[in-house]
């Protein structure tokens, strides 16, 4: 939106403008806090209004516009922009408040939110209002605007998919292959359905079953060597007994994404599809290796240039979907699962849309696809935002049920003007696919504590940087190990690689790291990944605690935490900060907030200082952002939550890099575990130190240095 000012003295003023006052920019700020305290005191009296959500949004539209004029501005002084600046936090700090309360309010603080006629003129009011003149805009934009191709996304199609589609051309889709439902009279067709669909879940009772009907779990798709819990067995015989929508809603930790693999597996729905956040896309290929070891796997990054266009399972993030949804829709895909599908729910997003696109195209295409909403939010929770996700499964479209809800309708006999219409259609929706089990009600399923690692590719300069000087240290420790060998008296020549003296050599590596500054080093490696962890891991965390409640962040180093509430902050998640540099007294009252604050969502730990002394039960969820130097720290910061009065099954999400030092170090720390267990059963086996940890991680990269040059 442009504004006229007085700064611009070559426009014309227009009359408007002409009988206002002169006002101080400031009164932007003056008009922006008044609005943001009308929202939230708004939110607090109870649901949102459709003008309060609009009020939300330009308060938010106008703060991100504002401090980017103020950071800009050449005549404001340094303390006139810190003051602006300050004010302008504090206006988005009430945001991030208010949109706690009502989670439908997130959406429109994404820069790709869809803005309304009615924003628009809002925005303009508030904007004289504050005495800065706007040009008027039309209410709605032209329809050749709209498809402007300047706002159009840089479509690509990799190399390997166009291999794929040369080496077999008669992958065309069969329509013909999608069966037509025959024609049957509707009794409900002139009736509105999607309102009292979604109001047959608000009006749901406590004892309402929010599960379909599963049959006896089954274990027949299960590769060798790998175990499923009955309740994951439950979902893959629906599939392979012939359904194909589910809307899976399990808690966080009960194996959604093997869930849906070895569901995949049993419908023959390859190639398959999986659209994920990208904290969570290296492990999703992970744990198709090890589910379906026998599909091949690949991961889209970026234009998709290392993809493997013949792979069973394709994996793509939200953040790409925008640039390959052309080729997505076309593959052929017989199966699609969108992982923490929450993210889909605002419909006038361009990640919903482009998930909505491709399943509609894979439904048209494929007879009987599987698809599959993976989220652990809970099923009445603002359930109006659960459209996009019925409509990605085809239960729905923007106005109707289609034909299989339809048909469950049409045979219970009711109308929504029937009383029983309620509870009877809630079931109907249900059956269609919903499966939501909680950790309580599977707990002699799961183990009480377990520990879920979690891969990350460490992405950017950030990550390359990181891995040349993983390379550096490498370099330094086989250079230290030819000179020794250089070095020694005896001519005899050494054959293969001498493991006394790689020992010897990470000795000495481990020595001078913890005696100098200088250079890179085991311990200076570990925390420049721990900060190139800190963000996705706090994201990952937030996903948390959306869907499964209160969860516990433990990190080593002050800058991590940092990242970490930043990145809390910028989402509108609310934390208290457990540091060893507060008062008792502060540090209390940070806990406290945690447990018996029911909107302080995250509980932000150092490892070292909250790791002993607190009970922090009330979470069954803790993230792991940097990984210990032995067992028994990370041992300690689980059983903050896993403790008398825990109710629930505990799980540790460990943030692990893949492709660095930081994966073998979770192994060293796994094994030593492992040992330590043995020692306190008695064996004569000498219990692991962090000393032991470090000196391993040493000796593992020198031999696996030398081992590559052979």
């Amino acid at each position: 939106m442009a504004r006229t000012g007085q700064r611009q003295s070559g426009n014309r003023r227009g009359p408007a403008r002409d009988q206002r006052r002169n006002r101080e920019p400031g009164d932007v700020l003056s008009v922006l806090a008044r609005a943001v305290r009308e929202v939230e005191a708004a939110a607090q009296r109870g649901p949102v209004t459709p003008g309060a959500r609009a009020k939300f949004q330009v308060v938010a539209l106008l703060v991100r516009e504002e401090h980017a004029r103020v950071k800009a501005a050449p005549d404001l002084s340094e303390a006139r922009r810190a003051e602006q600046l300050k004010r302008l936090d504090g206006i988005a700090t009430i945001l991030a408040r208010t949109a706690v309360r009502d989670s439908a309010l997130y959406a429109l603080l994404s820069e790709d939110a869809a803005v309304s006629d009615t924003t628009r003129r809002l925005k303009r009011e508030m904007l004289r209002d504050a005495g800065i003149e706007v040009a008027d805009e039309p209410e709605a934009p032209a329809p050749v605007a709209a498809a402007a191709p300047t706002a159009a996304p840089e479509r690509v199609v990799p190399q390997s998919v166009i291999s794929r589609q040369l080496a077999n051309p008669f992958l065309a889709p069969d329509f013909s292959a999608v069966p037509q439902a025959p024609a049957r009279p509707r009794r409900l067709v002139g009736w509105e359905l999607i309102g009292p669909l979604l109001s047959s879940f608000e009006r749901a009772g406590a004892g309402d079953a929010a599960c379909m009907s599963l049959p006896f779990p089954t274990s027949r798709f299960t590769p060798t060597g790998m175990e499923l819990m009955p309740h994951q067995g439950q979902l893959v015989a629906a599939a392979a007994a012939g359904h194909r929508t589910f809307l899976l809603a399990d808690e966080p930790g009960l194996g959604k994404t093997a869930q849906s693999l070895l569901a995949a597996e049993a419908a023959g729905a390859y190639p398959l599809l999986v659209v994920v956040p990208n904290v969570v896309k290296t492990n999703w290929a992970r744990e198709a290796a090890l589910w379906t070891p026998h599909r091949r796997a690949t991961v889209i990054n970026g234009n998709g240039d290392t993809l493997d266009g013949f792979a069973d399972i394709v994996v793509v993030n939200y953040e790409v979907l925008d640039r390959h949804v052309g080729w997505l829709g076309d593959f052929g895909f017989r199966g699609m699962v969108v992982d923490e599908a929450h993210f889909i729910k605002n419909r006038s997003s361009q990640r919903s849309q482009h998930v909505l696109e491709i399943s509609e195209r894979v439904r048209a295409r494929s007879p009987r696809p599987l698809l599959m909403a993976l989220t652990g939010t809970p099923l009445i929770n603002d359930i109006d935002d659960f459209r996009a996700i019925w409509q990605f499964l085809g239960w729905i479209d923007d106005g109707k049920p289609l034909d299989g809800l339809m048909d469950a309708l049409e045979d219970t006999g009711l109308t929504p003007a029937d009383h029983g219409f309620y509870p009877s259609a809630r079931r109907c929706v249900v059956e269609q696919g919903i499966v939501r089990r909680r950790k309580v009600d599977v707990a002699a399923d799961i183990p009480a504590r377990r520990i879920a690692d979690l891969p990350v590719e460490l992405d950017g300069a950030e990550g390359r940087s990181i891995r040349a000087a993983e390379r550096e240290l490498a370099r330094r420790l086989v250079k230290r190990y030819d000179s020794a060998i250089a070095a020694r008296e005896t001519a005899t020549e050494v054959e293969g690689i001498d493991e006394n003296l790689v020992r010897q050599v990470a000795r000495w590596e481990l020595k001078d790291a913890t005696s100098t500054k200088a250079g890179e080093n085991v311990f200076s490696m570990m925390r420049r990944i721990g900060e190139a962890k800190a963000g996705l891991a706090a994201d990952y965390a937030a996903q948390l605690a959306r869907s499964a409640g209160k969860v516990v962040f433990f990190a080593k180093h002050i800058d991590v935490m940092d990242t970490a509430e930043e990145t809390f902050t910028r989402q509108g998640v609310r934390y208290s900060s457990i540091r060893g540099d507060q008062t008792p007294g502060a540090r209390q009252r940070n806990i406290d907030a945690f447990v018996n604050d029911p909107d302080v969502a995250i509980a932000v730990c150092s490892l070292t200082s909250a790791g002993v002394g607190l009970n922090l039960q009330v979470a069954s969820n803790l993230v792991l952002a940097e990984l210990s130097w032995t067992d028994a720290e990370q041992t300690q910061a689980i059983d903050r939550a896993h403790r008398i009065g825990q109710t629930e099954p505990v799980t540790a999400w460990r943030i692990i890099a893949a492709q660095t030092i930081d994966a073998r170090i979770a192994e060293l720390i796994d094994s030593k575990a492992g040992l330590a267990a043995r020692a306190l059963d008695g064996s004569d086996e000498e219990v692991g130190s962090s000393a032991d940890v470090q000196h391993e991680a040493l000796v593992a990269l020198l031999t696996d240095a030398l081992a590559a040059r052979v």
